[in-house]
């Protein structure tokens, strides 16, 4: 027997040292036994900024199942996250696929852990400027010496389904997502050392088997990796038990040692029976016997009795625990919510003043802008319009200059042709009065006595009769100093 149980503890080692080599987030490690339920616990609060929660879980040794408790731990950089890890039934066994960190969570079986962790991504927090921001809903942190920090209320299912494996008969029947898919094959950061140190302190711890706690582990949580008997350790809360397929399915190994340990039972008790039987056939009376028997009665009733009690007031005071801390976190839930409605809706008012003055400013904008355009508009058209006048006025007052000097002009050279007309007229007429003048002359100095006959026309000389002989009547004017004037020309037309 005992060199079957180091044959079994030397291959789960060497499986162990095999898989701790590998990256892979899937542990080769088949167990043909259910994990237990998940525990109910409170969270320690977070130690300081910077640290993650990673939910507790059931891992195995060669003893079985032990309870590794959840705990703050320091990321290793900046923006990474934590995947819990979580079992998952296939080909007729059950494996552990280990958590590791990521800039995304991935896919973690859709268990419940609590604190964040839905079964479906985490809602407990988020990077923002190299600062991880708490959400106060699902985290226990102090505003003390954590100031990022805020409130969103997210369901938690760890009270209704504590189940702790994905698969098989009870499990959860969540699948990957492509979203998850692809989280799960992208780089990985494996368990830190502190998380590592953290699983092997709960492995040694016995009180952490499930064997012997009976689902209900000693120590659930810590503050920091490691401090199981630290004052910030929290222990299990309410009465839990295996699932049914732990206690229907025990191992063949187990089953011989418990085969083995009753049939010494049953021999030591026949030998004890029989030689009580003897020492009360000769020693003891019957009256003996029966008080005996009697007061052992009495002493099991009453120890029955206060079992009894004191598993009634655990349940009581695990009720009463339960009952508490729901109803505190339906009070936050719905502060958060009152404090979140309260929060939008004086954005929402911030929001629609701000909108409201950006369009009262816009539109005055707009109106200053038309006005101001309107205004260059018209003075542009003004200043047109002007310019346009004293051009047109310019061409009317040279066009008036010029019909002027043109009117100068055509009087000027009419009353030249004027002149020169009456100068020629004046010259031509002299003569003509002079002859004019001499002819009357001599016929008044020609004597009346000595009449002659009058001449022969081709007597005279062949002198030309002027117009003063022919019309003496016209050469009046002449003789009295009047000159004739040639009649004017007509003006011509005004071009």
């Amino acid at each position: 027997m005992h060199r079957l149980c180091s044959i079994r503890t030397l291959a789960f080692v060497v499986m162990m040292l095999a898989v701790s080599a590998v990256s892979q987030a899937q542990v080769a490690v088949s167990v043909n036994i259910a994990p237990p339920a998940l525990p109910v616990y409170q969270q320690p609060a977070c130690p300081s900024a910077g640290y993650m929660w990673t939910p507790g879980y059931w891992a195995y040794s060669p003893d079985g199942y032990y309870w590794v408790p959840g705990t703050w731990v320091e990321a290793p950089a900046v923006g990474l996250l934590w995947t819990p890890g979580y079992w998952a039934f296939g080909n007729g066994g059950y494996v552990w696929n280990a958590g590791y960190w990521g800039p995304q969570v991935g896919f973690y079986g859709g268990i419940a852990y609590g604190f964040g962790y839905t079964g479906v991504g985490y809602q407990g927090g988020y990077w923002n400027n190299r600062q991880f921001y708490y959400n106060r809903a699902v985290n226990n942190v102090s505003t003390t010496n954590i100031t990022n920090v805020y409130n969103k209320t997210v369901i938690n299912n760890t009270t209704v389904n504590r189940v702790s494996y994905n698969g098989g008969t009870g499990g959860t029947t969540a699948r990957p997502t492509a979203q998850q898919e692809a989280a799960m094959r992208a780089k990985h950061t494996p368990a830190t050392a502190a998380q590592l140190r953290h699983q092997e302190a709960a492995r040694a711890n016995r009180a952490q088997l499930a064997s012997v706690n009976h689902g209900r582990p000693a120590v659930t949580a810590t503050s920091k990796p490691g401090e199981f008997t630290a004052k910030g350790a929290a222990t299990a809360k309410g009465t839990t038990t295996e699932n049914k397929t732990t206690a229907t399915k025990p191992s063949p190994s187990r089953d011989k040692e418990s085969t083995t340990a009753a049939t010494r039972a049953s021999e030591k008790k026949a030998v004890s029976t029989k030689a009580a039987a003897t020492r009360t056939s000769e020693n003891k009376a019957a009256e003996n016997k029966a008080a005996e028997n009697k007061a052992a009665a009495n002493r099991a009733a009453e120890n029955k009795a206060a079992e009894n009690k004191a598993a009634a007031n655990r349940t009581t005071e695990d009720k009463a625990a339960e009952n508490k801390a729901a109803a505190n976190r339906a009070a936050e839930n719905k502060a958060a919510e009152n404090k979140a409605a309260a929060n939008r809706t004086t954005e929402n008012k911030a929001a629609e003043n701000k909108a409201a003055a950006n369009r009262a400013a816009e539109n005055k904008a707009a109106e200053n802008k038309a006005a101001a355009n309107r205004t260059t508009e018209n003075k542009a058209a003004e200043n047109k319009a002007a310019a346009n006048r004293a051009a047109e006025n310019k061409t009317a007052t040279k066009a008036a200059a010029t019909r002027a000097s043109e009117s100068k002009a055509a009087e000027n050279k009419s009353a030249a042709n004027r002149a020169n007309e009456d100068k020629t007229a004046a010259s031509k007429a002299a003569p003509t009065r002079a002859n004019d003048n001499k002819a009357t002359t001599q016929r008044a100095a020609k004597p009346a006595a000595h009449p002659e006959a009058a001449p022969k026309p081709e007597a005279h000389s062949e002198s030309p009769v002027t117009e003063a002989h022919a019309r003496p009547e016209k050469a009046a004017p002449h003789a009295s100093g009047e000159q004739a004037h040639p009649p004017k020309e007509e003006e011509k037309p005004r071009q």
